[in-house]
């Protein structure tokens, strides 16, 4: 096994998750949501209109995007604190709704992938059916509405009001737009993580894996 899936909606936890899986196991961890942040990043400072997919894209077709020891990097820099910004976070899924920015995106997240030793946890929202839809295990993490905005309150300090609208809006972006609409894949495993903490779901998923997966030496 080479590639695990992890997809799902925000504050779902497939982030935290997805870091732990990954620290647990000895494994690379990619982060496909900082992709699209990078790229929304980039056309800001660019000035276009996000709305017009031919302008995003000569943008995004000049970004060389990679992650590296944890960190985003556009073009060499490092802005893995600069994408989580409100501006980026409320114009990303505007850029990430463009069927062709995706596939420029896509192709260099592949092409990152590919150029690994180590196997790796990927995370996303369409990574088990679009981005790797070979992944040997594709897990499709969700939680109540409220504890979705729980979390998410927590983690950002916003109001859960806000939070509340926020979510509501990035979900309905992302289950209808033309261009890999988030949605569960087929034989995607399905955890509901309303009750459960991070640990505890890491350790379900261990248990999906072979044994000679959860010990495979380090490479």
């Amino acid at each position: 096994m080479n590639l695990i899936a992890v997809d799902g909606p925000g504050g779902a936890g497939k982030s935290t998750v997805s870091r732990k899986l990954a620290e647990r196991l000895g494994w690379l961890h990619l982060d496909t949501g900082a992709y699209y942040r990078a790229a929304t990043l980039a056309a800001l400072r660019a000035g276009v209109d996000l709305e017009d997919e031919d302008e995003v894209l000569e943008v995004v077709k000049l970004l060389r995007l990679r992650q590296e020891h944890g960190l985003m990097l556009l073009n060499g820099e490092a802005v893995s604190e600069e994408i989580r910004s409100a501006e980026v976070t409320a114009a990303a899924s505007t850029v990430a709704a463009h069927g062709r920015v995706r596939a420029v995106i896509v192709r260099q997240q592949r092409q990152w992938v590919a150029g690994q030793k180590q196997p790796v946890v990927v995370e996303g929202r369409d990574i088990g059916t679009v981005v790797f839809p070979a992944a040997e295990l594709k897990i499709w993490l969700e939680a109540s509405e409220s504890e979705r905005v729980r979390r998410r309150a927590e983690e950002t300090g916003q109001p859960e009001e806000e939070v509340e609208g926020d979510l509501a809006r990035r979900d309905h972006a992302d289950a209808s737009r033309a261009a890999s609409p988030s949605r569960p894949a087929a034989d995607a495993i399905r955890l509901d993580t309303t009750n459960l903490g991070v640990e505890a779901v890491v350790a379900r998923i261990v248990q999906m894996l072979p044994v000679d997966e959860v010990f495979r030496p380090p490479v």
